[in-house]
Order: C-alpha cells, then sequence, then structure tokens
C-alpha cells in the first residue's frame, strides 16, 4: 500500500458521506444537532479537494495534512475527533513510502488512541468509538494471525458495523445526545453510523486495489 491507496480510501469515504448524507442527519436529528450528514459531507469533500493539489506525498504526509483539512473545516466534535485520528495515524506510519498490513494496524489502533483521548469516551458510551474499537481490534487480530489483507479488512468492516448496530440500545454517556439522557435509547448513533462508512470505504479501496 501507499499514498495512492489513501487517496483512493479518503476519495471513496468522501463519496460515500455525500451519498449517506442525508440519512446520517436523520440520524443525528433524532439524538443530535442535525448537522452531522452535513458537516461530515463538507469535510471530507474538502480533505479530497486539498489532497488533489499534495504531489508525491508520503502515505503518513497525506493523513496528516487531511486531518488538519478536517480540525480547519468541519464543526462540531466530528472534524477534531476525525482530524486528530487521521493525524494521529499519519505520524503512526512515518515518512515511508510504503507500508503493509502490520504497519496498517499500527496506524489504525494510533487513530483510535487520539480519538478515545480526545473524545474522553469508551466503548458502550453510543459514540463513533463503539464503532471504531472493535474494527481495530478484528483487523489487528486478524494481521497477527497472518489473514491476506482484503480478509483482515472485512472482518473489520463486519466488526464495524455490528458495533454500530450495538450504538441503537444505549444511552448516550457522550456527546449531545448524553443530554438526551434515556431519550437517547433506540437510535442508532451517527458518529457510529459515519465511521462505519468509512472503515467500508477502506475495505472496498484496497479489494479493488491492483
Amino acid at each position: 500500500m501507499d499514498a495512492g491507496t489513501l487517496q483512493r480510501w479518503l476519495e471513496a469515504a468522501a463519496e460515500s458521506l455525500h451519498e449517506q448524507r442525508d440519512y446520517l442527519t436523520q440520524l443525528d436529528a433524532a439524538i443530535g444537532d442535525a448537522d452531522h450528514g452535513a458537516n461530515m459531507d463538507r469535510g471530507f469533500a474538502a480533505v479530497v479537494e486539498k489532497l488533489d493539489g499534495l504531489d508525491g506525498a508520503t502515505p503518513g504526509k497525506l493523513l496528516t495534512t487531511a486531518g488538519s483539512t478536517l480540525v480547519s473545516k468541519v464543526g462540531g466534535a466530528s472534524g477534531p475527533l476525525w482530524g486528530t485520528a487521521l493525524r494521529r495515524a499519519g505520524r503512526a506510519l512515518g515518512d515511508d513510502a510504503t507500508f503493509d498490513e502490520q504497519a496498517l494496524a499500527a496506524a489504525l489502533e494510533a487513530a483510535l488512541a487520539g480519538v478515545v483521548e480526545l473524545g474522553a469516551a469508551q466503548e458502550g458510551e453510543k459514540t463513533m468509538v463503539d464503532t471504531l474499537a472493535p474494527a481495530v481490534r478484528t483487523f489487528r487480530s486478524e494481521v497477527d494471525q497472518g489473514t491476506e489483507l482484503a480478509a483482515a479488512l472485512a472482518a473489520a468492516r463486519a466488526a464495524a458495523e455490528d458495533g454500530m448496530r450495538a450504538t441503537t440500545p444505549l444511552q448516550a454517556a457522550k456527546g449531545r445526545a448524553s443530554y438526551l439522557g434515556e431519550r437517547s435509547i433506540g437510535h442508532q448513533d451517527p458518529g457510529a453510523t459515519s465511521s462505519a462508512l468509512i472503515i467500508a470505504a477502506l475495505e472496498r479501496t484496497v479489494a479493488q486495489s491492483p
């Protein structure tokens, strides 16, 4: 994998977030500020535009640039959280021109750690962590067992979607949704949903790569 792989991933994520913008807004309208779809769509569109003019960047530089763009362009919690995630992942990849499954696992773990640290959130609190944590844990386990990359990402995507769906019966403990108390129960978390879309975009990108 190289910078081109990551650029195609972020482009695929931006396309998916644009397609699901109204759905994400609908989810957020139930337990948030009804701006999650617009924020994620705008932020990742800005990332794609920024990366189009970034020639010759290493994978690490590409991700740190994407993260910084999200922080500057996206309001609410999503920009800082995903911005931190991508910047931490970029730093984990360092200055190498290519990276393998083990390096990707380490980068995803660094991204998750950044989200947990900034958001002060753990699994079970109805946030994007409920999607990212099982996805990252599953990917690491599969890679360490020697599973082929595409299959490991497929397993991670399935774990992400399971985690996303598991937010529905939870009561929110963090963010805007936590103000609703028990009324947040019965609604799928929008941040967990957009995170699952981004993980799925990574799986598709690698599966379609030459």
